[in-house]
């Protein structure tokens, strides 16, 4: 499988300088959608119902890339990306927890997507704890040339989902890294539940890979390495629960 470079919006901003974008870079029109927002611009943002949506095109070599959203909870993204290799954007919906790993009594998530059958990406939940020294990624579908940074730690039932999980560390421009805990659905998924907290338990207490974090960003979004010709993505419905 295909190793990944880096990913997500925030780590984009915070962990390391901004990449370059294409100078050459086209924005097309989003599909018509009846649409409360919507925007082509590379970083752009907004916070809908308590969640904040991101456009998120960072990788080398994007193409056109346009986020639409009805609602905080159902949005999509239509994305023209060359064939080629690296991660061009995280699009994302994202729900702010800030609370240690001990102190939650329930983190869920609810899921539904559609995601075309060709092109490169996959769905995922991307978890950082608030320091952003963890990041745990659950890919409940993925398509193409895709694969998870680091090594096969082996499979374990979790959540709801059986998953392969592999561990590896994201260097950042500055000579450090953070560690990433990948956890890739053993068959894909586009609609159901995932159970955050024993997963989340699970890394902290039967592997010990982290302490009692404190969990700041639940996102979930589309990570996309090619969509050339210009595909749709939509979270027809996505919500995170915590208590």
């Amino acid at each position: 499988m295909a190793r990944r470079t880096t990913l997500g919006s925030l780590r984009t901003a915070l962990l390391a300088p901004v990449l370059a974008f294409g100078a050459t870079l086209g924005l097309a029109a989003a599909p018509a959608e009846a649409a409360v927002w919507n925007t082509c611009d590379q970083w752009g943002n907004t916070t809908l119902g308590g969640y904040t949506l991101y456009n998120n095109i960072w990788g080398s070599g994007a193409g056109a890339q346009c986020t639409w959203a009805n609602s905080g909870t159902n949005w999509g993204v239509w994305a023209n990306h060359p064939n080629t290799g690296g991660i061009k954007s995280y699009p994302n919906a994202k729900k702010v927890v800030n609370r240690r790993i001990s102190a939650f009594t329930t983190l869920t998530s609810n899921y539904d997507v559609t995601v075309p059958a060709v092109g490169a990406y996959n769905s995922s939940y991307d978890i950082w704890d608030t320091d952003y020294d963890y990041e745990i990624m659950l890919w409940v579908n993925a398509n193409g040339a895709v694969g998870a940074l680091g090594d096969h730690q082996g499979d374990v039932t979790l959540g709801g989902h059986s998953w392969g999980v592999y561990k590896g560390k994201v260097p950042h421009a500055d000579g450090t890294s953070h560690d990433v805990f990948s956890f890739l659905r053993t068959s894909d998924s586009t609609a159901g539940t995932v159970n955050i907290l024993p997963i989340l338990k699970w890394i902290k207490d039967t592997k010990k890979w982290m302490g009692d974090e404190t969990i700041g960003d639940v996102q979930f979004g589309f990570e996309i390495t090619s969509s050339s010709g210009g595909l749709d993505f939509r979270a027809n419905n996505l919500t995170v629960s915590a208590g």
